[in-house]
């Protein structure tokens, strides 16, 4: 029988395998947050320009007329108060218009690809620059990254091979100098990508609670239901503005000219 001679690894050498598996496991956690994030971020800015579309700009009529009413009581009725109040509503209503006719109502609707989020991950988890070596490494990270994220919320899959593609075809900054220095740069790595996913949980819980987010999810739930929220909301403005007319008509009776 031939005997086979197996090397007992280097306490320094399990460690660093350790160390390679756990920053592999957080590589993958932390690619899967980023896509995450990304992805709730264009999620609710299409929801956001839906919603404008649909129920902000009648609001921005609503406010208008309101606007409208307190100015022709002011000058019915005229008084430092109500003049005031007619100046604080045509400013709210200048601003719902604003808000209602933005860049932010232009987002279109969005349905990623599984092509697409698959391309984003696998960026995520090869490029991230919490992964860099040295300057011009992050550098290089930093800015295919900040592409890929437009690439993505673009819908353009094509772009993002071209950046993994990219990267891939690129030369890689050279591990070296001896396994003491590798082992003290995947820790480091390791400490970086934990702050970044620690970080990007606390952005999700916030934007999960934000407003716009809730009203998604109401909408969600009441399209299950058979509802269209927001067609419920648009119907209910729709009627607060022609009261408002009617008030504003009433009123403007009372305007007669000297």
């Amino acid at each position: 029988m031939s005997a086979q001679i197996i090397r007992r690894l280097k306490p320094e050498e399990e460690e660093i395998l350790r160390k390679r598996e756990e920053l592999a496991a957080v590589r993958a956690t932390l690619a899967e947050l980023e896509f995450e994030l990304v992805d709730l971020r264009r999620q609710l800015a299409a929801f956001e320009g839906r919603y404008l579309r649909q129920v902000g700009t009648l609001y921005a009529v609503l406010d208008d007329w309101k606007a409208r009413i307190v100015e022709l009581r002011a000058r019915l009725e005229p008084s430092a108060a109500l003049q005031s109040e007619a100046e604080e509503a045509r400013e709210r209503a200048r601003q719902t218009y604003e808000d209602a006719h933005g860049e932010a109502s232009e987002t279109p609707d969005f349905t990623p690809s599984p092509d697409l989020k698959r391309l984003f991950r696998e960026i995520a988890k090869l490029i991230h620059p919490d992964f860099s070596k040295d300057s011009g490494d992050l550098e290089r990270r930093t800015r295919l990254m900040a592409e890929a994220n437009r690439a993505y919320e673009e819908g353009d899959a094509e772009a993002l091979q071209r950046i993994l593609d990219e990267y891939q075809g690129g030369a890689d900054a050279v591990e070296g100098e001896g396994i003491g220095a590798e082992l003290i740069r995947i820790i480091r790595q390791i400490s970086q990508a934990k702050r970044r996913v620690f970080a990007i949980e606390q952005e999700l819980a916030s934007l999960r609670e934000s407003e716009i987010a809730l009203l998604k999810k109401d909408a969600e739930e009441s399209e299950q239901a058979g509802r269209d929220l927001l067609a419920e909301l648009a119907t209910t403005v729709r009627e607060q503005i022609e009261r408002a007319k009617k008030e504003h008509a009433a009123l403007a009776k009372q305007d007669k000219p000297l």
